[in-house]
């Protein structure tokens, strides 16, 4: 009879195997490993997922039930018993890193040009408990996990994501997120930290943020408002030359801030001082929409 490839085939085909196999080298997932290769393991999660199976021995059994097709797709049957151990002993960075490549492929023709992207900065908790969740455990009483992401605005999907212990402070997975540069970055004050906003500034980033109530602003230049609008003040300035312990501020170019009405944000953040009245608007209203307490900003690169 006639060899058919499956859908399941076609969609492994979408798979950048090159790259899935620079991975495994790189971190060494495949070493010391007999029976169950990563890519087997990747297929059996994949098909896990797709499916919709709610265990590990309903992959397994799906899996068996199709046991003639998988050599057409490069995998092999796998016990429960093995899956479970290459799920808990493998590292994860292999899979993070086939994703992120994997969206930031998807999104090239989904995006605007990079001047004009947008990309949402965010993290969320997760809490775990039963068997596996060890790792994640940071006290006797707390066990969770941190979802961070880059989401892109306008192509609706999320292009970057990693998995950390719900301990992880924000800003610390954050410095380890891939930047674009030249793209708008928007985040909240989880990631308060000027050495960071630098980098990114270096980069050719705009940042769009929220100003703790505590930090100054040496004001240069003061730009007018509409009279009743939601904008209540537009400035431009300096942070402080210094920060805690006399040391250096690493972010030293303008900033611009625009405070918006009490009732739909705290206090205001800095948009470039390149960009139109017009388009500082739709991002104070982008961010209410989104049930943010005060308005965004980003540094005033030229």
């Amino acid at each position: 009879m006639r060899h058919q490839n499956s859908v399941f085939h076609d969609v492994l085909k979408r798979v950048p195997w090159a790259a899935f196999d620079r991975l495994v080298d790189e971190h060494g997932a495949d070493k010391h490993v007999r029976r169950l290769t990563t890519k087997s393991q990747f297929v059996a999660l994949l098909y896990g997922q797709l499916a919709g199976a709610v265990s590990l021995r309903e992959i397994v059994c799906g899996l068996e039930s199709h046991s003639a097709r998988l050599y057409h797709v490069g995998a092999r049957p796998v016990s429960r018993s093995t899956l479970a151990d290459a799920n808990r002993l493998r590292p994860s960075p292999v899979f993070a890193g086939l994703f992120a490549q994997m969206t930031a492929a998807a999104g090239r023709g989904l995006r605007r040009a990079v001047g004009e992207a947008v990309y949402l900065i965010d993290a969320t908790g997760v809490r775990l408990s039963g068997a596996g969740s060890q790792w994640a455990r940071f006290s006797h009483q707390a066990c969770g996990a941190k979802v961070h992401v880059v989401y892109d605005a306008d192509a609706q999907q999320p292009i970057y994501a990693a998995v950390t212990p719900a301990n992880v402070n924000d800003i610390t997975a954050a410095k380890a997120m891939p930047i674009e540069p030249g793209a708008t970055y928007v985040f909240d004050l989880g990631y308060y930290d000027f050495g960071w906003w630098a980098g990114m500034d270096k980069a050719g980033c705009r940042i769009v943020t929220r100003f703790k109530s505590h930090t100054p602003l040496k004001v240069t230049h003061e730009l007018s408002v509409e009279d009743g609008g939601r904008i209540l003040s537009d400035r431009i300035g300096l942070l402080p030359a210094r920060q805690a312990k006399s040391r250096k501020n690493p972010f030293s170019d303008p900033v611009r801030r625009s405070p918006s009405e009490p009732k739909r944000a705290r206090c205001c953040a800095s948009c470039p001082m390149t960009w139109t009245r017009r388009r500082t608007r739709s991002l104070i209203s982008t961010s209410a929409a989104g049930r943010s307490n005060c308005s965004f900003a980003g540094s005033s690169r030229r």
